[in-house]
């Protein structure tokens, strides 16, 4: 039976976990980052890959740093055929690295070279691409730099945001995990080469770029509320309080009035003012200390003083 050593954290990582598990490889051990405080009471939260570690009885280790650390000894002394990493979130060392007897491998949530990173879905779809996909490379020294073993392409629908796309791509990379492998152990493979001259990078979200800057078009603003959510969420101070925007459409408008204006309200509707002049007509919205809501609730509740012409977005905030 093939070994195999296998890091990970979020939801996608268990999804590739499972059909591992499902698929009969021996999953010798479990790499996951350390349950994390979550929520107002901060209680610790185990990854959902921990989570489908244990009920599967598979060893897991949670170094908050692999590098250095006595877990990292322990596993290169396994010697897996396999090591798997998909949404870990460290870098891996060369000595750990080259313990696999066959090969050690990333299944990635972009077509690379281009996002490289740990944020590569939030990023496509800030960016509006039109696909993504999976790529199964070998691991190297250098971030997501290694040579690219298989691929496999979605399109992006103006549907998606990154909780649907990384469901999407969880499945796409699990299945071409699956297929992939097979073809590593027979050597029938023909890897290539990063072009460096297309790199892009997508590094980690930071809090600045949570913020929504209505000064933008509404086609960048739509992009990157639906990149950002549902989590982290993408936020802006609404009428002078601190609110989350996680669902929006985009209203051809030709409005000469300032972005951040109220450009139409009813009891079910509520229109912003972008800076193209277009709209971000707002429907998932969480004021602050309120739970994710639908804009008609809103509107009947803390926004029910909004009014038309109204500017509630100060665009120098």
């Amino acid at each position: 039976m093939t070994s195999v050593i296998f890091l990970g954290t979020p939801e996608f990582s268990a999804t590739v976990l499972k059909g591992l598990i499902a698929a009969d490889y021996d999953v010798s051990a479990v790499v996951t980052q350390p349950d994390k405080p979550v929520g107002r009471k901060q209680r610790l939260q185990e990854s959902p890959t921990k989570a489908l570690a244990r009920d599967e009885n598979i060893e897991v280790y949670q170094p908050a740093k692999l590098p250095g650390s006595e877990e990292i000894e322990i596993l290169k002394k396994i010697k897996p055929d396999f090591i798997i990493t998909a949404a870990y979130g460290q870098f891996l060392p060369d000595s750990f690295l080259q313990s696999a007897k066959i090969a050690a491998i990333n299944v990635h949530g972009s077509l690379l070279p281009k996002y490289r990173g740990g944020a590569p879905i939030q990023w496509a779809l800030m960016n509006g691409d039109k696909e993504t996909g999976i790529s199964i490379m070998y691991m190297v020294k250098a971030m997501d730099a290694g040579d690219v073993i298989s691929t496999a392409k979605i399109p992006i629908e103006k549907s998606d945001d990154n909780g649907s796309l990384f469901d999407k791509l969880a499945i796409v990379g699990r299945d071409l995990l699956l297929e992939t492998i097979p073809n590593i152990i027979s050597k029938d493979i023909k890897p290539v080469k990063q072009d460096e001259s297309k790199v892009v990078f997508s590094p980690n979200i930071s809090k600045e770029q949570e913020h929504l800057d209505f000064s933008r078009s509404a086609d960048q603003l739509f992009n990157q509320i639906r990149g950002l959510s549902p989590n982290p969420g993408a936020w802006v101070d609404l009428d002078g309080k601190r609110t989350k925007i996680y669902q929006t459409s985009v209203e051809l408008l030709n409005s000469n009035q300032k972005p951040g204006t109220v450009a139409e309200v009813t009891h079910k509707k509520l229109v912003l003012v972008a800076g193209d002049g277009n709209g971000i007509s707002i429907e998932k919205i969480q004021p602050a200390g309120k739970k994710i809501m639908e804009v008609n609730n809103y509107l009947n509740g803390v926004g029910k003083n909004l009014t038309e012409g109204q500017q509630v977005v100060n665009i120098n905030e």
